[in-house]
């Protein structure tokens, strides 16, 4: 007997001005079924999942819950019907606690029938944590001070708590694991067939293909703003996923090392210690890619921060090209060749309310101006356009506001941007995190292209396997600490996971 799905959206369209984002967009989500759905940066994922969470308003869809025709005009709509939505982007109220962002969409308990009864909303919140297995975070926490991964798994289990009263439901995660270690992945999967067991449906968006062939029963790939397919995990490959997502074949992951390494060092950091990091020495040679790896809060973004001069040194040297670097600041960072692309593009990378050119422009005014004074625009638009050509951005021009952009091709406005002036040093944290495996092979080209072209590049990330297919060495930080430095040739993600762990040190 067949199930009635739970939800059914068939002919969605939505276009802005002349440019068709969604067209005739057709899905199912069946009872108890996890259903991925996959697609470039651009595809349309994403103006699908906010036409259900009634944020955009389609030109056209015909839309079912449970049979039954729905109208999902806003968000209130949408979660009065069921639907829960947990995001890439963390929406959390800083200044709260743990507690109080958990129930942020419910009526806090009440003593006197006004007072809030912080005793007993601590307690509850403690409860709800607990049945997911999060029993390591205390409800009364600013929520500000967790780490990027335990400030995730709070959104993720205020979706869980909402969900508890209208079951069953549909829950809708767009990248949810973007920020969170593997033990965090492991616990949320556990959730997730918890859900799947009561009988609601999972829709899943994720780049990470192993991720999708672990938890999915069904796959759906857009392209263009069209569906392109649907089918059962069961039947498909990991290259035929590739092959409907992007439209070509990608023969390999990562593009191969042409030319080797040179012999002349572009940085050495000798004994470098900082608020974060304590006892660093390396050498990085021109061309050479060196991987930074480590478990959550090993030191990866604060070792690449110093090194950039956003956070200060305590003791140590950097030197560059010879030189060393005293009072080191982003500012001067950029004036000495070192082109910084940090883990967050969207807090920490970019004006999204400003164009292309002006984010791209952004470190170069000085270059850019005359006489220090006047800048000049035709230039910019020169800049920004030669160089948001090279990294292969899909946009409307260099004009275009930055927000308007897919996720993929706004980290290509970053690459751009370190781009600018050819650098001497790449520094790169998270490149690759929450875009499409088109353009994650697009940013591995043009990691591969600095590195040939002999600028030293240094890779932060926590995808193993990017990291043992595109580095020359790795070095390993654990608790903040150097632990090694390995060869990436021969090394296999399990016996780089076991560093990571701190199992072997040298």
């Amino acid at each position: 007997m067949q199930q009635t799905p739970l939800l059914t959206i068939r002919h969605a369209d939505k276009h802005y001005g002349a440019t068709a984002v969604l067209v005739d967009a057709s899905l199912d989500l069946l009872p108890g079924e996890i259903h991925a759905l996959m697609g470039e940066n651009g595809a349309g994922k994403s103006t699908l999942i906010k036409i259900l969470a009634g944020v955009v308003a389609p030109d056209r869809a015909e839309i079912h819950l449970n049979g039954q025709p729905a109208h999902i005009h806003s968000p209130q709509a949408a979660f009065d019907l069921g639907l829960r939505f947990i995001h890439q982007e963390l929406h959390v109220v800083p200044q709260l606690s743990v507690a109080e962002n958990l129930f942020l969409s419910h009526r806090y308990p009440r003593r006197a029938g006004f007072l809030v009864d912080w005793q007993r909303l601590n307690r509850d919140a403690r409860a709800e944590l607990a049945q997911l297995g999060i029993t390591h975070i205390d409800p009364r926490a600013h929520i500000a001070r967790l780490s990027t991964g335990d400030q995730m798994l709070i959104k993720i289990a205020s979706a869980f708590v909402a969900g508890d009263r209208t079951p069953p439901a549909i829950y809708i995660m767009d990248e949810p694991t973007a920020a969170l270690t593997g033990e965090e992945v492991s616990r949320l999967f556990g959730v997730i067939h918890k859900l799947k067991a009561r009988g609601c449906a999972v829709l899943y968006v994720s780049h990470r293909m192993d991720e999708i062939f672990q938890i999915a029963d069904r796959v759906t790939v857009m392209r263009d703003g069209r569906v392109v397919g649907t089918q059962a995990i069961a039947d498909t490959t990991t290259e035929a996923l590739i092959r409907l997502m992007t439209g070509r074949e990608l023969a390999q992951a990562y593009p191969p090392r042409e030319v080797p390494p040179g012999d002349q060092v572009v940085l050495a950091a000798r004994d470098v210690h900082s608020d974060h990091v304590e006892a660093i020495n390396f050498e990085l040679r021109a061309g050479e890619i060196l991987g930074l790896a480590g478990l959550a809060g090993s030191g990866r973004t604060e070792l690449l921060r110093a090194l950039v001069g956003a956070d200060p040194l305590r003791s140590g040297e950097i030197q560059l090209n010879g030189e060393l670097l005293n009072d080191l600041t982003p500012v001067s960072a950029w004036g000495h060749g070192l082109a910084y692309v940090p883990e967050e593009r969207r807090s920490q990378g970019l004006i999204l309310s400003r164009s292309i050119r002006d984010n791209i422009t952004l470190p170069h005014l000085q270059r850019m101006s005359r006489g220090g004074v006047m800048l000049d625009r035709r230039g910019e638009e020169q800049l920004s356009s030669r160089v948001g050509a090279s990294v292969r951005l899909k946009a409307a021009g260099p004009r275009q506001i930055t927000r308007q952009l897919s996720g993929g091709n706004q980290q290509k406005v970053m690459f751009a941007r370190a781009m600018g002036q050819t650098p001497r040093l790449l520094l790169l944290d998270e490149p690759t995190r929450g875009v499409d495996v088109g353009a994650k092979y697009d940013i591995y080209t043009l990691i591969r292209q600095a590195s040939s072209a002999g600028v030293g590049v240094i890779l932060a990330s926590s995808d193993l396997g990017e990291l043992l297919g595109l580095c020359d060495r790795i070095l390993i930080l654990h608790e903040r600490r150097q632990a090694a430095i390995v060869a990436a040739e021969g090394l296999n993600q399990h016996e780089l996971l076991a560093l990571c762990y701190g199992e072997v040190t040298s």
